[in-house]
């Protein structure tokens, strides 16, 4: 397949459809709109045979007057070809009839029946004992420590205050396995932007589900190794301003311990 709406990453590939972004409250990037990045980046649209080979480097405000000039406006005549959405809404209704569950909504909306659990499946936890069948499947099982075990074989190849670093760490990792890096797909590669004190800081993980067993790397210490609470002392008891949030152990605010 060559697109998915799978909300959590370690379960998407190809392009993402993020159908969130329909929500009420969500703002609008149209296409050719400047994105928030050093270089100038445009949302540019593509045509379908472009995805797989595209570099998004390449989109910026300096290039789209001359792709513009060379590939002409790929949405010229959208607004004319006019549809319906009698066949999407008889689609749900049929869906809905045959037991189909609604796609997960995002976390601030209220729970609606028969939602399946807002949970990323590899931190799922097991059934609650009393069957009510709201804590997930049974995929993520806790080990003896009650910390959860993911489903998916991720490693955490590094962690670093910037990007850059972290896929210089992510190179050496390939440099060492280079068997195990030339089996790995687009979606395995996992970079994640992390919260921190102040700023945010990145880690990166690679998902070993398209490298058999016998060619899997060793799990090691993330390299590099960034702690963003290092030499953070939490305040006394007592002391802490209302409102204020201490670190979720000593793993750091926002960070999943896979």
């Amino acid at each position: 397949a060559i697109a998915t709406a799978s909300w959590w990453k370690e379960e998407r590939h190809g392009v993402f459809l993020d159908y969130n972004q329909n929500a009420k409250d969500r703002t609008t990037a149209s296409v050719y709109s400047v994105r928030p990045r050093e270089d100038a980046r445009v949302s540019c649209p593509l045509r379908w045979d472009e995805v797989a080979t595209c570099d998004p480097a390449a989109f910026t405000v300096r290039t789209m007057p001359a792709r513009l000039a060379a590939v002409g406006d790929v949405e010229a005549g959208m607004d004319e070809a006019v549809g319906r959405l009698d066949g999407l809404l008889a689609l749900s209704d049929e869906q809905a009839a045959a037991g189909a569950a609604d796609a997960p909504w995002p976390p601030h909306y209220e729970k609606k029946d028969g939602e399946p659990p807002r949970v990323q499946p590899s931190r799922a936890k097991k059934k609650a004992a009393s069957g009510d069948g709201d804590g997930g499947d049974e995929s993520g099982a806790e080990s003896p420590t009650g910390r959860r075990r993911s489903r998916f074989p991720l490693l955490v190849i590094a962690k670093a205050q910037h990007k850059e670093e972290a896929e210089a760490g992510l190179a050496r990792w390939k440099a060492r396995y280079p068997k195990a890096a030339a089996l790995l797909h687009v979606d395995d590669v996992l970079v994640d932007s992390m919260r921190g004190r102040s700023s945010t800081w990145t880690r990166i993980r690679v998902n070993l589900r398209h490298v058999p067993v016998a060619l899997r790397p060793p799990k090691e210490a993330p390299d590099p190794d960034y702690d963003p609470w290092h030499g953070y002392k939490p305040p006394k008891r007592g002391d802490t301003p209302v409102g204020a949030r201490r670190p979720r152990g000593a793993a750091g605010a926002g960070e999943e311990e896979e």
